[in-house]
């Protein structure tokens, strides 16, 4: 009785305190943790530009994008050497804005 007793509580009490130091429990190991990736970058157009559907210029325009637009940077997309490719999201907000509004595309540098 006293056995079984001891194996629950021991039992009940690594279920209540175990998850919490696994890395989705809950205690948060360092407050300057890294929540975003390092390597993300934006660019703000200084020309209208095209929003491309696909990396090739003969690719249906998506928008033209205005002067002073912020921009992050997804993906690089060499073509040859003088043809570069950017995939890249517009900055919006996900709660106000059109859910069918076009946010990803490709860019020519």
């Amino acid at each position: 009785m006293i056995n079984n007793l001891l194996k629950n509580f021991c039992l009940i009490t690594f279920a209540l305190v175990a998850p919490i130091t696994l890395p989705a429990g809950g205690i948060q190991k360092s407050l300057n943790q890294d929540k975003f990736p390092q390597n993300s970058n934006e660019i703000m157009l200084n020309s209208n530009i095209s929003l491309y559907s696909y990396p090739k210029i003969h690719a249906k325009e998506l928008l033209m994008l205005d002067v002073g637009t912020t921009l992050s940077v997804l993906r690089n997309w060499k073509v040859s050497k003088s043809e570069t490719w950017v995939r890249v999201e517009l900055a919006s907000n996900k709660f106000l804005d059109d859910p069918n509004k076009i946010l990803k595309g490709w860019i020519k540098l």
